[in-house]
């Protein structure tokens, strides 16, 4: 990657998002599983990405889709082996990618061993592994604290007579990281897997992990407290002050990051949800050199489709972090994919994706793309009795959940379910999708997937696009204009985000602008003629 190698291989680079269920099936019980993405990593290759991230695959009771995990150093049956892991390993590094594998931390499944002593007794060796409370006089919960995915965040124990707290499900109970023995036994499941070679870990719910010691409750928002706020969930009625992103964490952190720094290479990012502050806690969580490489948020990953929200996330992310780093994402498998949230009725979804592909491609930072999306994948409609999230399921309608993101690959469009199993997949394939197969788009010059390796291409060949630095330029309208810088180049990236034709003044004094390939504006005398979510990057003398 040119001089972003200089600053280590994750400083820039491009980041495959892998759900394994729902990769490629090798089993024929419809779930996908780790051989079947070993057996289509050459297409991720493809690309021109530089990492896959893998979600969970470690054993559980698959309550929360692997996320609560009952052994973290082992594969869960349903994906496969140890060994199949390794092999895994061993294709993708023959194939030059990074391995980036999920790691929850935060908390653990009830039926993990630690768990399972914890809550036996008072006084056993694991007695203080996992947050534990006495109640009120009155029998309720220590406190205010609530689930993101619904209800108090506190659950009773009728063994010990004490409720344990959970921050999502209540069979995901939190640990307890003011406990040293706690943080030692996670630091050697992550010393297990970098000992296997995988080159870097995503780091589940990273600002969650350490609680308020004295159980302070969280003071409602302004919002709630005036009868304004109309969120569908009750988990966004409070402000978090108590109940996560507490200072302690940074010194587990270091922790982290020292152990990954005693093997050659290796990175994390983490996955920062804190609402309003959550740039905040990224700059506080990659400044310094000595915690985590680099996180993202869920600043992209909302609604806000306009040039000024994008600037104005990306400033804001420029102001607070002197020497950190960030990771840029439009869909993960938390929520809706982009090109849903994104396509107004009646407009065409593959310039859409066209567009947030060439938009990712040129921000500073590194990026994730999620599964599916190079072939402009949008959310799958899916009926109440074909959810399997648990979120969908409590929710809905008001909430759908998280599987209309998550529904199996699609390989060829003429074979059995999309080519992705023999069997009846975990969740539906619509036909919009199987109409969208990575055959099908190969084999077209046109198709959105070639636009995302002509981006990705475009990306690895300037490393201004890699490792510059940003500076935005005012424009007109719902447009969006910035210089990235490096490596001896400048490049003009402009991006109109508007569904209909803008222009973009050249200013006298930016110099020739030469013309690279991908774009869809037209250079004039003295403006840029762009249409409707059109774009343009060129060259600066």
């Amino acid at each position: 990657m040119g001089a972003g190698d200089k600053a280590g291989w994750w400083r820039g680079c491009v980041i495959y998002q892998i759900y394994p269920r729902s990769f490629q099936d090798t089993t024929g019980h419809g779930s996908g599983d780790l051989s079947g993405v070993t057996s289509r990593l050459a297409h991720v290759a493809s690309l021109g990405v530089d990492a896959i991230w893998l979600s969970p695959f470690f054993k559980s009771p698959m309550a929360d889709m692997g996320y609560d995990v009952s052994d973290y150093c082992d594969v869960d049956p349903m994906f496969g082996t140890l060994e199949d892991f390794d092999a895994l390993v061993a294709e993708a590094h023959r194939l030059g990618l990074k391995i980036i594998i999920d790691q929850v931390l935060s908390h653990s499944s009830d039926k993990h061993d630690w768990f399972v002593e914890s809550r036996a007794s008072r006084d056993n060796p694991k007695a203080d592994w996992y947050v534990w409370a006495d109640t009120k006089p009155d029998g309720s919960a220590p406190n205010n604290w609530l689930s993101v995915f619904g209800g108090p965040a506190w659950e009773w124990d009728s063994t010990r007579r004490q409720y344990y707290m959970h921050n999502f499900l209540a069979s995901q109970p939190d640990l307890n990281f003011h406990n040293q023995e706690v943080q030692d036994a996670l630091l050697e499941t992550v010393r297990f897997w970098l000992e296997r070679g995988v080159d870097g870990f995503r780091l589940d719910t990273v600002n969650y992990y350490v609680h308020d010691r004295w159980l302070r409750s969280n003071p409602p928002l302004a919002s709630s407290v005036a009868g304004t706020n109309s969120e569908t969930n009750t988990y966004l009625y409070q402000e978090h002050l108590f109940d996560k992103t507490q200072p302690e964490n940074l010194a587990f952190l270091r922790r982290f990051r020292a152990l990954l720094d005693a093997y050659e290479d290796r990175a994390a990012v983490g996955e920062i949800g804190d609402e309003g502050r959550s740039l905040q806690t990224l700059a506080a969580y990659t400044s310094g050199g000595d915690t985590l490489h680099m996180c993202y948020t869920f600043d992209l990953l909302g609604p806000q489709f306009s040039a000024a929200h994008v600037r104005g996330c990306v400033e804001a992310f420029e102001a607070a972090v002197s020497d950190g780093w960030v990771c840029w994402a439009f869909s993960n498998h938390d929520v809706v994919r982009h090109i849903s949230r994104w396509t107004r009725p009646g407009s065409d979804p593959d310039a859409i994706a066209r567009f947030s592909i060439m938009l990712l491609s040129s921000l500073r930072g590194s990026i994730c793309l999620y599964e599916g999306e190079e072939l402009g994948l949008e959310e799958a409609e899916l009926a109440y009795e074909d959810l399997r999230d648990p979120v969908g399921i409590r929710f809905w309608p008001g909430v759908k959940g998280r599987d209309g993101c998550r529904t199996p690959m699609v390989w060829e469009a003429g074979a059995d379910n999309a080519g992705f199993s023999t069997a009846r997949p975990w969740l539906p394939i619509p036909a919009s999708h199987r109409a969208r197969a990575v055959d099908v788009q190969n084999a077209d010059t046109a198709s959105v997937l070639t636009s995302y390796r002509t981006a990705l291409a475009l990306r690895r060949e300037h490393e201004a696009l890699v490792t510059g630095s940003i500076r935005f330029l005012d424009a007109e309208g719902d447009v969006l204009a910035f210089v990235r810088q490096g490596g001896g180049e400048r490049l003009l990236c402009i991006f109109n985000f508007a569904r209909e034709p803008g222009t973009w003044p050249l200013p006298p004094d930016i110099g020739a602008v030469a013309k690279l390939d991908g774009d869809t504006a037209v250079v004039e005398e003295s403006e840029l003629s762009l249409p409707a979510l059109g774009y343009y990057l060129g060259r600066l003398d």
